[in-house]
């Protein structure tokens, strides 16, 4: 995200290029063709400026070094997870959600029971300490 707003009319004319997906006053969001487009374009030796202007972008409207960074994370992507990284969603892939709602066994609940009673015993333990280095602090002042 820039620290440039778009302005309704640049909006407008941002969104009217059928390279775009979305426009809003502070992104913009490209369609997956152009990007694979883009970065085969680039990796055969074509400069970023050049990339955006032939697909009929102003650069006045977002500078000259937004292809740049563009398609440096373009390329990340693409060698990554190859063509296929730029049209599917993987936003949100690697979290762990929410905790599984299937039932433990009993000993896999004593265990998971152990775990955190050794935990709370040893937190326990340092605020006991810490406590304790508290009081002599203030005896010494």
């Amino acid at each position: 995200m820039s620290k440039r707003l778009f302005s309704a009319f640049e909006q407008k004319q941002l969104e009217s290029n059928p390279n775009v997906n979305h426009v809003s006053d502070r992104s913009i969001s490209y369609a997956a063709d152009f990007k694979v487009r883009a970065v085969q374009e680039n990796l055969s030796g074509k400069g970023p400026m050049a990339i955006f202007l032939d697909h009929g972008f102003d650069l006045k409207l977002f500078g000259s070094d937004k292809p740049g960074e563009c398609l440096k994370r373009w390329r990340s992507v693409y060698k990554a997870f190859g063509e296929e990284g730029f049209y599917t969603e993987r936003r949100g892939k690697g979290s762990t959600g929410r905790p599984s709602s299937k039932t433990l066994s009993a000993e896999e609940q004593l265990k998971k029971a152990e775990a955190r009673i050794a935990f709370l015993e040893m937190e326990n333990d340092f605020l006991k300490k810490l406590e304790e280095l508290e009081r002599q602090a203030k005896k010494k002042d």
